[in-house]
């Protein structure tokens, strides 16, 4: 018998450590339908855009299974789960059996129905290390290529492709980009970067219609426009893969549902990462967060409980980090405000649209609840530590838009606590 985890990114390699560091003995049996070493999934765009190696994107080192006394399938595929014999079946019909199982299968793109849309040789997505090999190998420097999508994934993808072709087309159903995690006047600084960059958007519509014969050659969008498109990147967004969880009667909402120690309803059965849904302590809700530092304290406490170590995961809220062509942001909890409850909410604003950046917090009952920082993200720690303790901003002697903003604003007692306690402010 043994641990067997289904996965290579995050959740899993953190789970693997994890365990490793209360059982060294019990073997570790590592499933992946992709046939590489754990990377980075966050770097596919910079391997488009020749900033880094399929070396370079490894997320452990070379002789991270063999350190880990791990036994891995690549290029293996998980259909089964058979939760009452505890084996998991593969494709070739191969059976695994396991002491404790770990489900950590992360996203599947979001391909939404589109006439036209199956049988095209040059329709991609763009979410693993396969979707960007299988476009820099197809792109050419005279296409024009149509995104689907101005989110995370979308705008990413433009910035991979950018230097591999020059007429990029972004379109989106939204009226801005990132509609999701900025809010109106944020995305605007942030479209108006990239639109500098010569990357194009259409809003306000989406594709009704992909026409071509084996290849795609024109798109007719919903408000009636035509326009020519020689590659199609499908970019729309992801949705936790729970397709063998369903099946095996694990319960899912919108995503695998697990306790605070990532233990299903199935005895002996984990989830963690982008598969499962969490409790946001910012909205209060449960929602998936597919975030790669929360799949990775997922699965650190999956990979503990499954060894019978005692963890919990109860801090979790949306945070993003990332940059668009050089442009830094940094997002995390609420960033926009429902006008039925405004008045529950202080805002707390400050922004230059010419110098590009902007500062906006969400305060709640006198404590933050998320902020949006575009260009100025330095001290992002501890605004996120604010989010996770709960803190009083009663007790800071400064604005949080201030520039002086830091340490310095707690009271002395305030920060030998958090010091003595381990905490990260």
């Amino acid at each position: 018998m043994a641990y067997v985890i289904i996965g290579n990114a995050a959740a899993a390699i953190s789970a693997v450590e994890s365990i490793r560091k209360i059982d060294t003995k019990k073997p570790i049996i590592l499933i992946s339908d992709e046939p590489y070493h754990t990377y980075s999934r966050p770097l596919i765009s910079y391997y488009l855009g020749d900033k880094v190696t399929e070396d370079t994107m490894r997320y452990r080192g070379e002789n991270f299974y063999k350190k880990h006394n791990v036994t891995t399938y690549f290029g293996k595929k998980v259909v089964e789960i058979i939760c009452d014999k505890k084996q998991v079946r593969l494709e070739d019909d191969t059976f695994i059996s396991y002491d404790k199982l770990l489900i950590a299968t992360g996203s599947k793109p979001f391909v939404p129905p589109m006439k036209g849309l199956t049988g095209k040789e040059n329709i991609h997505t763009f979410l693993k290390l396969e979707d960007a090999v299988e476009l820099k190998q197809k792109v050419k420097k005279d296409m024009r290529v149509v995104i689907v999508g101005a989110g995370l994934i979308g705008l990413k993808a433009a910035e991979g492709l950018h230097k591999l072709c020059d007429d990029i087309t972004v379109v989106e159903l939204a009226d801005s980009v990132l509609s999701t995690i900025l809010d109106r006047k944020a995305a605007d600084i942030v479209q108006k970067h990239i639109t500098q960059e010569g990357i194009k958007f259409i809003f306000n519509t989406t594709i009704s219609e992909i026409e071509g014969e084996t290849k795609v050659e024109k798109l007719t969008l919903q408000d009636g426009r035509v326009i020519p498109c020689d590659l199609l990147v499908v970019a729309i967004g992801v949705r936790p893969n729970v397709d063998i969880a369903q099946t095996a009667g694990i319960d899912v909402n919108r995503g695998i549902v697990v306790d605070d120690s990532m233990q299903t309803n199935i005895a002996d059965i984990y989830a963690a990462g982008d598969v499962t849904e969490s409790l946001d302590v910012a909205s209060d809700t449960r929602r998936v967060l597919a975030l790669w530092p929360n799949a990775y304290r997922q699965g650190e406490v999956a990979g503990c409980s499954m060894a019978g170590g005692d963890a919990i995961f109860d801090s979790a809220f949306a945070m993003n980090a990332i940059g668009f062509f050089g442009l830094p942001m940094i997002t995390a909890g609420l960033v926009n405000v429902d006008e039925t409850q405004a008045e529950q909410y202080e805002v707390q604003l400050v922004y230059d649209e010419e110098e590009k950046w902007i500062k906006k917090f969400i305060i709640k009952q006198n404590q933050l609840k998320g902020f949006i920082l575009i260009s100025k993200v330095d001290r992002a720690g501890i605004y996120t530590s604010l989010i996770k303790e709960g803190i009083d901003i009663r007790q800071l002697d400064r604005a949080l838009t201030s520039d002086a903003f830091g340490l310095i604003a707690f009271s002395k007692e305030l920060r030998a606590e958090k010091m003595l306690k381990g905490g990260r402010i």
